[in-house]
């Protein structure tokens, strides 16, 4: 897709909007007295955030090999969904489209705008199958394509990426939540070939900074012109810009967390193989494993009792639960619990 045809998937008042600037950041000017936001000159975060996050965005620039006009940063990956459905979706009339089963806050955040839902189901590997997609991709409601990859709750990655970037008419968001645990090329390396790609990504998962609530998405200028323009002026805090950046000082933390969390997975894959209540473990690329249980009620309700908090996902996926990659104590007081169930 061509950049200058991204205008046409975008609601008409949106391209009418004027981005909200505040004075500091339109004169990028910092003076020692500052009577402009009527802020208290008084408390330890008395002053409001920078508002584009300029010192985070030239950061993760470098680290990605971008240009800083190709981020947004927001609050966690969630407000960023809402925005880009907000983009393009005019309500009661416009359609996103998602895999099933796949992350549920697309769908939520679709409903919220009043957008319908279309759903693509997967195959029995939780493989998107081709043809069905093809088939309702056709639908002329369809704006936006949520690609979860590695998709939660399944934990595959999704094949053939590209596959879907050239054969839908509108966005597609490649929501990469987990892509450091997959070994898998991210799709940043297609955004010079693919205007209507959006990339997400997030410091919750791999970084483990799940509380400070920062995500980015990663696309043309042209589209995190009209997030910049949507957004809050506000949307991430002082302290979770500067904790980021602090973060991003230790150059080892990423890898030393992944290669944790990698050893405790193979860890949890060797004894779950000898585990008589499970039926099945899925194959995973993130940071937690679907397990089909042969009696999902006995056991999920025998691990609340023992205090330990999984993802049950049955009914919508018939007798599975979803269970993250723990630390070492955590991991054998769920693997002791199951061999005694």
């Amino acid at each position: 897709m061509k950049n200058n045809s991204i205008n046409t998937l975008v609601r008409e008042n949106i391209l009418q909007l004027q981005p909200y600037i505040s004075f500091r950041d339109h004169n990028e000017f910092n003076a020692p007295v500052m009577l402009d936001a009527n802020e208290s000159p008084f408390g330890e975060c008395n002053r409001y955030p920078d508002s584009t996050q300029k010192k985070l965005k030239n950061r993760l620039a470098g680290l990605k090999n971008l240009s800083p006009s190709q981020i947004a940063v927001g609050n966690g990956s969630d407000e960023l969904i809402d925005l880009i459905i907000k983009i393009f979706c005019e309500p009661k009339k416009d359609s996103i489209l998602m895999m099933n089963p796949s992350f549920a806050m697309y769908g939520f955040y679709a409903a919220i705008n009043e957008n319908k839902v279309l759903k693509v189901d997967l195959d029995e590997n939780f493989e998107i199958i081709k043809n069905d997609f093809l088939k309702i991709s056709d639908d002329p409601s369809l704006k936006i394509f949520f690609l979860c990859s590695p998709n939660n709750p399944t934990g595959n990655s999704i094949a053939d990426i590209e596959f879907y970037l050239k054969n839908f008419k509108g966005i597609v968001v490649v929501d990469e939540a987990y892509i450091e645990f997959s070994g898998k090329k991210s799709s940043l390396e297609l955004l010079d070939q693919y205007s209507n790609l959006i990339v997400l990504q997030t410091f919750s998962k791999a970084w483990g900074i799940a509380g400070a609530r920062v995500g980015m998405a990663y696309a043309s200028e042209e589209i995190i012109s009209l997030i910049n323009t949507v957004k809050a002026p506000y949307n991430v805090n002082v302290l979770s810009q500067e904790l980021i950046l602090k973060t991003l000082d230790d150059e080892d933390r990423l890898q030393d967390n992944v290669n944790n969390i990698l050893e405790e997975r193979t860890w949890l894959q060797e004894q779950f193989n000898e585990i008589e209540c499970i039926s099945k473990v899925f194959s995973t690329d993130a940071n937690f494993f679907l397990i089909r249980m042969d009696n999902v009620d006995n056991v999920y309700t025998r691990m609340l009792e023992e205090e330990i908090l999984t993802s049950r996902r049955d009914p919508a996926i018939p007798g599975c639960i979803r269970i993250n990659v723990g630390n070492r104590e955590e991991n054998e007081k769920l693997i002791n619990l199951l061999k005694s169930i």
